[in-house]
């Protein structure tokens, strides 16, 4: 197997596998989109919130902001010694206040690990009126996009080379392997990080797999 890099930008990647299979392929764009883990707020303390944003829209809202991630930081809740309570080795702290008139924007929420943070402080949250205001503390967690599309990385498809549109032609190009995969980062990691995280599942499904085998 060959990958050759064909394009590579900030959050863009398109790369080009040749002799690989259409399985192998997909299930890297399956381990992308579903498995790799990000940062994303999980859970919201509203403590005030005069505005006319009912309180699960607002909470709704604040999950889908795109937070930088730290993998090496971090572990996922289930696998953290504190059972997914909540503590440093899996939960992010961050914390919301303003008055209005105005716009409340991603930006102004402020993180207890400045690691973790919106990646577009410009995303619009709320639009408070004169006298209105919203304080809350929000709870940031890793997860996988199975779970939740708040916490896929990015977006992934890929298309096979040399293809036409009769079935003896899509044999013979399956046959070659060529691809090429189009990896385009939300920024919550950046596309080198997607794609060996999701190497990382992909092995890690495996190694579970075969140890099945063994006790079936």
């Amino acid at each position: 197997m060959k990958i050759e890099k064909k394009y590579a930008k900030k959050d863009k990647w398109i790369l080009r596998f040749t002799g690989i299979s259409p399985a192998i392929i997909n299930g890297l764009r399956r381990a992308i989109i579903a498995e790799t883990p990000t940062m994303a707020i999980d859970e919201v303390e509203i403590i005030k919130n005069s505005s006319a944003m009912y309180d699960e829209i607002l909470a709704h809202r604040l999950g889908l902001i795109v937070l930088r991630t730290d993998l090496d930081s971090y572990v996922e809740p289930e696998k953290c010694t504190c059972g997914g309570v909540g503590c440093a080795k899996c939960t992010v702290e961050l914390t919301l206040k303003a008055v209005g008139p105005g716009y409340v924007y991603a930006s102004q929420l402020q993180s207890k690990d400045p690691k973790i943070k919106p990646v577009y402080g410009d995303t619009p949250i709320v639009y408070l009126e004169e006298g209105q205001e919203i304080e809350l503390i929000a709870y940031a967690r890793l997860g996988r996009g199975k779970q939740h599309a708040k916490w896929s990385p990015g977006h992934v498809w890929y298309k096979l080379l040399g293809a036409g549109e009769d079935l003896e032609s899509i044999r013979k190009a399956e046959q070659k392997g060529e691809y090429e995969v189009y990896l385009e980062s939300w920024g919550q990691l950046k596309p080198k990080e997607i794609l060996e995280q999701a190497v990382i599942q992909l092995l890690d499904g495996l190694k579970e797999f075969k140890s099945m085998l063994k006790t079936a």
